[in-house]
């Protein structure tokens, strides 16, 4: 790697956020340098469940981020409707049989925003979707919500880097650990863990779960609440199911090849445990637990193995609104980090994008900027 790299802008980070920012910015005639310490999409968009969607109760504003979000993979879609990286399915879900289910009120709270949302019970489940085990499905019933999908995100950031080396980016892999630069105030650029430095007018963290750190080093505070995330991929499986489902033990979600991906707060919880050495150790029995689960609530019950399993924090900002614009103190700087990065991934991108390249904030992303946790 040559010191000194002069760009327009780099980003730290080739996850989803960080990918599909540095696509944005290309696209507008930028020199824009993607930098990260290993492959593309080996953090947390690697390990995502990705499920699009607006589902269940959040702020407002929150809600139309989502449904832009939404928005802009039903274009993509479009463009590529044979694909079997990118569906819309729906979405099903429901809560355990307990006085916490909050199954009615959440269906009457999607109504009452226009999101598709179809209040079933377990008799008529089949009707609305393939491939589900009835009994599973709690007194109270599921929300069936047709509009909602999911998407591979791995071969999703494949594809937009394929377009960013096209319109002239740089992909910088494998340099280890980085930290923005700041000279007299303001962000200059990034310097690698090897020394490299890539200077710019302006620098994105898009780091994912170590965006909180980073920006504390430098200088700045972002309410961080991220725990550690386990996702299973099972080998591949003649099955009908085709909605993500997201039940009170397990989420499942289709994914590429006939195989799912699945994944349980508990079972992160449980099973997963730090080393000193900040790798991690994993529970086979958990990881067991948990595909036990998953094949209890698709029909037939199938004998469900594993293809590998990730490990590592689901960003998830303090207060749960995603965090996304310039970091004001540092001028030059600008951060994303959220939860929901496969929903967010490309109006995320496109909105900061905007933002960076014609120095105007979008009204969009007004209740989302960092300076929030200054005063906290």
């Amino acid at each position: 790697m040559t010191d000194n790299i002069i760009s327009s802008a780099v980003i730290i980070g080739a996850g989803i956020f960080g990918v599909s920012t540095g696509l944005q910015l290309a696209r507008r005639g930028m020199r824009v340098t993607i930098l990260n310490d290993g492959p593309p999409a080996n953090g947390a968009s690697g390990r995502s469940l990705s499920w699009l969607n607006s589902a269940r109760m959040r702020s407002d504003p929150y809600h139309r981020l989502r449904m832009a979000g939404i928005d802009r993979y039903r274009t993509l879609f479009a463009r590529h409707p044979e694909t079997d990286w990118l569906r819309f399915d729906g979405g099903l879900t429901w809560d355990a049989d307990d006085k916490g289910n909050e199954i009615d009120a959440t269906f009457r709270h999607e109504v009452s925003l226009g999101y598709d949302a179809r209040h079933v019970l377990a008799a008529d489940v089949a009707t609305v979707t393939p491939g589900l085990d009835a009994k599973a499905i709690t007194p109270q019933g599921a929300i069936f919500n047709p509009g909602e999908g999911w998407v591979d995100l791995p071969i999703l950031i494949d594809l937009l880097l394929e377009e960013f080396a096209e319109l002239g980016g740089s992909l910088v892999t494998d340099q280890g650990k980085a930290r923005i630069m700041v000279e007299d105030g303001r962000a200059v650029g990034a310097e690698t863990a090897t020394g490299g430095r890539i200077l710019a007018d302006a620098v994105v963290l898009a780091t994912g779960p170590a965006v909180p750190k980073m920006a504390a080093d430098a200088g700045q505070s972002i309410g961080d609440g991220t725990p550690i995330a386990l996702l299973v991929q099972t080998k591949p499986l003649a099955h009908p199911l085709c909605a993500v489902l997201n039940t009170p033990r397990v989420a499942v979600r289709p994914a590429p090849g006939g195989t799912f991906s699945l994944d349980a707060d508990w079972a992160a919880d449980e099973g997963v445990k730090m080393r000193e050495d900040g790798g991690y150790e994993i529970d086979d029995a958990v990881v067991d637990a948990l595909l036990a689960e998953a094949s209890r609530v698709m029909e037939g019950n199938p004998r469900l193995e594993i293809a590998s399993i990730g490990v590592g924090g689901k960003p998830i900002p303090g207060d749960g609104e995603p965090v996304v614009g310039a970091l004001k103190a540092i001028p030059g700087a600008y951060v994303v980090f959220s939860h929901s990065g496969a929903t967010l991934g490309l109006i995320m991108g496109e909105l900061l994008g905007y933002e960076i390249a014609t120095g105007a904030e979008h009204p969009m992303l007004a209740t989302f900027r960092p300076e929030r946790f200054a005063s906290q």
